[in-house]
């Protein structure tokens, strides 16, 4: 993935207090991440940065459309999402991320960078189940039996391997 400028967010020269920045996301932010699960990409995604004197504050709000494929219908439509993510910056030792809504930055550092928290934030937010408004709930129904169906068919031939069944039949006769 390559860095984007406008998603580092330089806090030293920022006074303490509250201070607001605004993206513009498209499918060209995605592309960047290589992912292409989604077709067209519109979102605003606001963060309000709270600097406090050993510690930052960050709160994302993401609110906008992907084109996704109704798992009902097959076909795309645009779907509305909406999503929020909260995140605490303090400083330490060395970086580290590895914490859900934590982020230590070193003691020198300087600038923040938001565009993974962004990205994470508007993946999440997108429903796993995506049906497109007007699918009857009969047909949402009729597709939920048949996944039901398929898994009960698939965990047969699974639990089904003619090599245990001869074994079994063995020790059976025992």
């Amino acid at each position: 993935m390559k860095p984007f400028k406008e998603y580092k967010i330089p806090f030293v020269g920022l006074k303490e207090g509250k201070h607001h920045f605004d993206f513009q996301i498209d499918k060209k932010f995605f592309d960047a991440f290589e992912f292409d699960e989604y077709g067209e990409v519109d979102f605003k995604v606001g963060l309000e940065l709270t600097k406090k004197i050993t510690f930052m504050e960050l709160e994302f709000v993401a609110n906008g459309t992907v084109r996704v494929p109704c798992d009902v219908t097959g076909e795309d439509f645009d779907m509305e999402v909406n999503g929020s993510l909260s995140l605490v910056v303090k400083f330490g030792e060395t970086f580290n991320n590895e914490l859900e809504d934590l982020l230590i930055l070193p003691q020198g550092a300087y600038q923040v960078e938001v565009q993974q928290y962004i990205y994470e934030l508007i993946v999440l937010s997108v429903p796993q189940k995506r049906v497109k408004p007007g699918v009857s709930s009969k047909e949402i129904k009729g597709v939920e039996e048949l996944e039901k169906k398929l898994k009960k068919e698939s965990k047969k031939k699974e639990s089904s391997d003619p090599r245990w069944d001869q074994l079994k039949q063995l020790l059976d006769k025992k």
